[in-house]
C-alpha cells in the first residue's frame, strides 16, 4: 500500500482592503451582482464575475427555480455567457460572492462541486488556469491559482478516450 496526499495554497486576506485594485474591483463587481440572482427560495444570492484576457468583463448570478434541479449557479450561468458571447476567450479571474437573507455574509463560499466540475472543463477549454476571489459581502477573501485545485481526481475527457 501506497499513502498520497493532496494539497494545494491559497491566499488569505482579511478584507477587500488588502487586495489590489484590480482584485478589489472585481470582488466589488461580484457583490453588486448578487442583487441580480433569483433566489426566492433559498434566499442565497450568488455573483460571479469575470474578467477575460481580452480585457471583457461578464457577470452571471444564480436562477432558482420552484422545481428545485431546473435552477441553475452563478458560475455555470457566467461560464454559459461567456462561452456564447466570447468563445474560446480564456477567463483570468473570477470572483464569486454571496449574500443571504438568511445568513451572514463574512466568509469565503467555495463552488458546489457540479461548479468545480464545469470550471475546470472551462480551463481544460482554454488550456488557461482561472483564478479565484471568494468572499462575502465582507470579511476575509480567499484566492485560489486555478480552479483546478478545488477538484482533485476530477473526472476529465481524457476518461472517454
Amino acid at each position: 500500500m501506497k499513502e498520497s496526499k493532496f494539497e494545494f495554497e491559497y491566499e488569505v486576506y482579511n478584507d477587500i482592503s488588502e487586495l489590489s485594485e484590480a482584485d478589489a474591483w472585481l470582488l466589488t463587481e461580484a457583490r453588486t451582482v448578487t442583487e441580480n440572482a433569483y433566489a426566492p427560495y433559498s434566499n442565497f444570492f450568488v455573483g460571479a464575475v469575470a474578467i477575460l484576457e481580452n480585457g471583457e468583463v461578464v457577470a452571471g448570478t444564480n436562477q432558482e427555480n420552484a422545481s428545485y434541479p431546473v435552477g441553475i449557479c452563478a458560475e455555470r450561468v457566467l461560464l454559459g455567457t461567456i462561452a456564447t458571447i466570447h468563445p474560446k476567450i480564456p477567463v483570468k479571474s473570477i470572483a464569486i460572492s454571496y449574500s443571504s437573507e438568511v445568513v451572514k455574509s463574512d466568509h469565503p463560499i467555495s463552488p458546489c462541486g457540479m461548479c468545480r466540475q464545469a470550471l475546470l472543463e472551462y480551463e481544460t477549454r482554454t488550456e488557461k488556469p482561472i483564478r479565484l476571489i471568494l468572499s462575502g459581502q465582507e470579511g476575509q477573501v480567499y484566492i485560489i491559482k486555478t480552479a483546478s485545485f478545488l477538484l482533485p481526481f476530477a473526472f476529465t475527457s481524457s476518461e472517454l478516450i
